[in-house]
C-alpha cells in the first residue's frame, strides 16, 4: 500500500531526519568547552596587572559610550569634503541599524549575564551596564562605523579598524564583557556596516528619484 505524501511537500521526497542523540550530546560538550575558554581568557586579562595602560583603555572605553567616539569621527569627516561626508553619513547610519538590532533584537532573546568581576582601580574606571553581556554593542558598533566608513575611504580603513579592536578589547579589560561577546559583536557589526554601505547607494537613488518626481508634479501644477 503507497501511503501518500503529506501535504505540501514533493511526491517522494524524504522526511527530514531528526537530530541524532549524539550529536546533540556533540553540540553541548562542545558549548560548554567554547563557555570555559572564554571565561579562562577573561579570568587571564582580569589577573594580569597592566597599571600603565588602565587608564588610557578605561578612557578608550567610555569615549566609545553612545557612540559618542565615532559621532566625533563623522563629525571630522563632514568637513573634509563631498566623499568624506558622505562615507560619515553612511557610517553614522551603520551605526543606528547595528545599535537597533543588537539592543532590540538580539540582545533580548538571549540571557547570558555580565561578568562577574572583583572590583579594583582598573575596573572603577568604567561603569558595568545593566543591559544582557551578548553580544558586545559597543564593539558592534564600532566595526560597523570602521567597516562603513573604511569602505568607502580604503586610506582610512586600517586606522579604524585598529580603533574599533582597541575599544573591542577595552570592553574586556574593563571586565564589563567576556572576549566571546565581542567577538561574535565585531562580526555582527562589521557585517551590519558592509551591508549599509552596500545598500546606501540604492537607497540615495530612491530618495534622489523621489525628490526629482516631487520637483516635476509641483511645476506641473504651478
Amino acid at each position: 500500500m503507497t501511503v501518500p505524501a503529506a501535504e505540501g511537500a514533493p511526491a517522494g521526497a524524504d522526511p527530514p531526519r531528526p537530530v541524532s542523540p549524539e550529536l546533540r550530546a556533540t553540540l553541548r560538550r562542545v558549548r560548554r568547552e567554547l563557555e570555559a575558554l572564554d571565561v579562562a581568557v577573561y579570568d587571564a586579562v582580569a589577573g594580569t596587572p597592566s597599571p600603565t595602560m588602565d587608564p588610557a583603555l578605561a578612557r578608550i572605553s567610555n569615549a566609545a559610550n553612545r557612540s559618542r567616539l565615532w559621532l566625533v569621527v563623522a563629525g571630522v569627516l563632514t568637513t573634509l569634503g563631498t566623499k568624506p561626508r558622505r562615507a560619515a553619513l553612511i557610517g553614522v547610519a551603520a551605526v543606528g541599524a547595528t545599535s537597533a538590532v543588537v539592543n532590540l533584537a538580539v540582545k533580548p532573546a538571549l540571557t547570558r549575564g555580565r561578568p562577574q568581576r572583583a572590583e579594583s582601580s582598573r575596573t572603577r574606571r568604567v561603569r558595568m551596564p545593566t543591559s544582557r553581556s551578548f553580544p558586545s554593542g559597543h564593539t558592534a558598533s564600532a566595526f560597523a562605523f570602521s567597516s562603513a566608513v573604511g569602505g568607502e575611504l580604503p586610506a582610512l580603513s586600517t586606522p579604524l579598524r585598529l580603533m574599533a579592536t582597541t575599544v573591542a578589547y577595552s570592553r574586556v579589560h574593563a571586565g564589563v564583557h567576556y572576549p566571546g561577546d565581542v567577538i561574535i559583536g565585531a562580526l555582527i557589526g562589521a557585517g551590519m556596516g558592509t551591508a549599509t554601505r552596500l545598500m546606501a547607494p540604492r537607497v540615495g537613488a530612491r530618495v534622489a528619484a523621489r525628490r526629482s518626481s516631487g520637483t516635476h508634479e509641483s511645476l506641473r501644477k504651478s
